[in-house]
């Protein structure tokens, strides 16, 4: 039981950081997420920052924007028979936001911008009643990317960029423990700690001409350190020296990525985009949580992950119904990099399909503002969970994302 325990602990606290709490979804920029979060063959606005800093050159005015989305979710379980319990979440509402700002001189080739967002973050809520509650009960984390960025136009039809990015962050786990006191009151663990780390975005913007726009954008995998975060164990008096309470170690790496999009201008009025974004999952072949004191008897443990690498394909288009007022829509279809046997409850990832639409208005020549809704569909997934030491079963995932942005030029 003391091996089992600790390889779910571990499997669950840095899974979940990896992926964002089993329904990973970017969003970056309101009116890319319209348009089915495209950007990176596409010169919008100040959201350039994050999706392709060589674009950044290419915007013809400065400003700033900051935009907000509410993350609605569920995640329905059946246990597998012969039991047939069912679960089903009760996340609280998430709000990843995103904020640029973009300066350069008139008539320089150069600019300067800085983004604020957050990348990865969600929550996951079980309970301590339902089957899985050894496994999980709930789960709470956030990673915020801080990315000053340069960017330089060459000549009329190309830009290059870079930004450091400096993440910081934290992740909290609550699940129970399969032992109990002398009430029959079963015992509960949490896990709190603080992260950092670094990494960068580069790009290349290429307009050959005013139709046709391409570019390329890498953003590094970010290690996120986790040092002196806290164990809490609350069990009966008799177990405390199993389980103290301490401290624990653990390096939580996000994973790199590049990403080719291609911008298409039809007529002055509609604009179309498709990017395909490779995302690099493999990097997460085993994982290991360093303990202070010993708990259940161990000092460390590891488990395996074993993830794929994967491709997320996009389309979207805007339409410029007036000066004032634009329409968007899109769509994606993401892989899940979860291979059978590794699927655990803060993470019941499944190939995914998201569905969007959005709208802008300009009140002004410089005040705007940004709308969109996402809906993300995930397939139903049955999973033995036993290299993972998950909960097995089938889980079923939909996510409902409105979001807003206002931005300023100047």
């Amino acid at each position: 039981m003391k091996r089992k325990l600790m390889a779910v602990l571990g499997s669950v606290l840095l899974s979940g950081a990896a992926q964002a709490g089993g329904f990973q979804v970017n969003l970056q920029g309101q009116k890319q997420i319209g348009m089915g979060h495209t950007g990176t063959g596409l010169a919008l606005d100040e959201a350039s920052v994050f999706f392709n800093p060589g674009a950044m050159s290419h915007l013809r005015e400065n400003g700033f924007q900051i935009g907000v989305s509410g993350i609605i979710s569920k995640i329905a379980y059946l246990e597998k028979a012969p039991g047939n319990a069912t679960a089903e979440s009760d996340n609280p509402l998430g709000t990843p936001f995103a904020g640029y700002g973009v300066y350069g001189k008139d008539e320089s080739p150069l600019k300067f911008g800085l983004g604020v967002y957050t990348p990865f973050g969600s929550s996951v809520k079980w309970g301590n009643q339902w089957i899985g509650r050894f496994g999980l009960n709930e789960l709470t984390l956030q990673a915020i990317f801080i990315q000053p960025t340069v960017s330089y136009k060459i000549g009329d039809k190309v830009g290059i960029g870079a930004g450091f990015v400096y993440s910081t962050g934290m992740v909290n786990l609550k699940r129970n423990l399969p032992v109990q006191n002398g009430q029959g009151e079963e015992g509960s663990i949490e896990l709190d700690g603080r992260a950092s780390g670094f990494g960068f975005n580069a790009g290349i913007f290429f307009q050959p001409t005013e139709k046709l726009s391409v570019g390329v954008t890498y953003r590094s995998k970010v290690e996120m350190e986790v040092e002196g975060g806290d164990v809490t164990n609350k069990v009966a008096p008799s177990l405390a020296n199993r389980f103290p309470n301490t401290e624990f170690d653990a390096t939580l790496p996000l994973p790199s990525n590049i990403t080719l999009g291609l911008g298409f201008k039809p007529t002055e009025k509609l604009t179309l985009a498709a990017d395909v974004q490779r995302v690099n999952w493999s990097a997460y072949e085993k994982l290991r949580f360093d303990f202070k004191e010993a708990v259940g008897g161990n000092n460390f443990t590891e488990s395996a992950r074993n993830y794929e690498d994967v491709y997320i394909y996009r389309l979207g288009a805007q339409y410029q119904v007036t000066d004032a007022f634009a329409l968007r829509a899109g769509g994606y279809y993401d892989n899940t990099p979860v291979q059978a046997g590794y699927l655990t409850p803060e993470t019941p990832d499944a190939n995914a399909i998201g569905i969007s639409g959005g709208l802008g208005y300009k009140f002004s020549d410089k005040f705007q503002v940004d709308a969109s809704f996402l809906y993300i569909t995930k397939e139903e997934r049955f999973d033995e969970a036993d290299k993972s030491g998950g909960i097995a079963g089938t889980y079923k995932t939909n996510v409902y994302i409105p979001g807003l942005a206002l931005s300023y030029k100047f």
